[in-house]
């Protein structure tokens, strides 16, 4: 499955509100809140997965909650005649990466790293820069999250300028 440009209209994004307001909710109970049929509806979802706009449906795990206390941000620099695959399947490795995108600027990578204390975190950072295709690695402690990862606001700022008349 490929990441497509989807355009979403009012009826994908009140669509979407209502799935991540509640993950749980049934295709049946969606159309009966949208006041659409349920086949309109299953059909937008697949197009919406389809396309790579909806990538899951499962839980949203807290690392905190699980006793992954400390999050922090690493910037990576890589040795280049490695590559950004070789290292990407390095970290992958990791479970405590909880992911890893290639960034403009000094650094090659921008990892997200949890840990479940100070001292575990050097531990994961030490098995970061074990690899030899890593140069150097910059981290930074996160003190508090103060917005979350989100999709909501865009979804309904999306919404709000697009029509709301049905299509499939």
């Amino acid at each position: 499955m490929s990441e497509q440009s989807v355009q979403l209209d009012g009826l994908d994004a009140r669509l979407i509100e209502l799935l991540e307001a509640e993950p749980r909710i049934g295709v049946l109970e969606l159309s009966r809140r949208l006041a659409v049929a349920r086949g309109t509806v299953q059909a937008r979802l697949d197009k919406l997965v389809d396309r790579g706009a909806i990538k899951g449906f499962g839980p949203e795990v807290v690392p905190a909650a699980i006793g992954f206390g400390v999050t922090s941000f690493v910037t990576l620099e890589i040795r280049q005649r490695y590559g950004h695959d070789a290292v990407a399947g390095h970290l992958a490795d990791i479970p405590e990466v909880l992911e890893a995108h290639t960034i403009t600027g000094s650094g090659d990578i921008l990892c997200r790293i949890v840990a479940r204390a100070n001292a575990d975190l050097q531990r994961v950072i030490d098995q970061i820069v074990g690899y030899e295709g890593i140069v150097r690695a910059h981290t930074i402690i996160a003190l508090a999250e103060l917005i979350p990862y989100r999709t909501g606001p865009l979804v309904q700022f999306i919404g709000s300028t697009r029509t709301n008349s049905p299509r499939e």
